[in-house]
């Protein structure tokens, strides 16, 4: 393996599956691992909110969230890793991601979004597999 292993996740559990699946694979292959999530640019407003609040209804800081957890999961593995935050559709940022930094695989999860929604927007998996510029992995879920 050449490049690093690059895993999308959205914080949900087939993500989390996923996650944790890359990260054995980074520490089998000694490779550096790439987490990407991707979000929305629309701020939820929530009327008499306190101040405080209101940063952490921001997409980009649900996104930092979840990145931040799946980084300390591979820390506790002894992996290194680096997040990547991307404004945008999901397939699209694992897809950018992987070809910027040359990867040797995307892992993804089989999962993640109901069935009209697939239907209607595309199923991420489906669309990392037909537009990857290397090997996917998708870990199976229930």
């Amino acid at each position: 393996m050449d490049g690093p292993v690059v895993v999308g996740t959205d914080g949900s559990e087939t993500a989390s599956r996923a996650v944790a699946q890359a990260i054995r694979l980074a520490r089998a292959f000694a490779k550096p691992l790439h987490i990407v999530s991707a979000y929305r640019p629309e701020v939820l407003e929530v009327r008499g909110l306190p101040a405080e609040f209101a940063d952490s209804l921001h997409p980009m800081s649900v996104v930092e969230g979840i990145l931040a957890e799946a980084a300390a999961r591979a820390r506790v593995a002894d992996i290194t890793a680096e997040t990547h935050a991307v404004k945008g559709d999901a397939a699209d940022a694992i897809l950018d991601v992987a070809e910027r930094l040359g990867a040797e695989i995307i892992v993804v999860g089989n999962k993640g979004i109901g069935s009209v929604k697939r239907f209607v927007l595309g199923n991420v998996p489906s669309k990392v597999v037909h537009n990857s510029p290397c090997s996917t992995y998708i870990v199976h879920t229930a």
